[in-house]
């Protein structure tokens, strides 16, 4: 029978297993970024998630910039030293670590690249308004100055009628 209390609340299996998927897609993926809104933004993403490699070094920067990046390789360290896989100063661990900084600096520079390419996409969609908006005022500035001789013609036939 079930219990009114929520502590005591019977949850289905299926329920956990629904709630547990976001929670450790999250944990694995904490910083993984809202789609864009700008449809040119919209556009880029879309023709850089089309090449797998650039799929995966999105994962492998979104995973190296996460705080679960951080915790594994304190437990990592603290293994290696608290277990003594090696003596003292760890010469296999800073070979280890090395290569990862060396291949983690690629992928921050990936990263940058790929920062460029969407402010560069930004800044050619508005350079393209400022483009059309600058067309469109110049047409108003004519039609401005049409009216103003369009007026200017009314009131001195006006002036004459009078």
């Amino acid at each position: 029978m079930p219990s009114d209390h929520p502590s005591q609340a019977v949850v289905e299996p299926a329920q956990n297993g629904a709630r547990l998927g976001p929670r450790v897609r999250w944990f694995l993926f904490p910083n993984r970024p809202r789609p864009p809104i700008n449809p040119a933004l919209l556009k880029h993403a879309e023709e850089r998630a089309s090449a797998e490699q650039n799929r995966v070094a999105d994962a492998i920067t979104g995973f190296a910039g996460s705080m679960l990046f951080v915790y594994i390789h304190i437990i990592w360290f603290g293994c290696w030293i608290g277990f003594g896989v090696e003596k003292y100063p760890f010469g296999l661990l800073t070979m280890i670590v090395s290569l990862e900084a060396i291949f983690l600096s690629t992928f921050v520079m990936i990263s940058q690249n790929r920062a460029d390419a969407r402010r560069q996409v930004i800044a050619d969609q508005q350079w393209t308004t400022v483009q059309v908006e600058d067309k469109q005022n110049v047409e108003l500035l004519d039609l401005s100055n049409q009216i103003l001789a369009l007026t200017k013609e009314v009131r001195s036939l006006a002036g004459r009628g009078l």
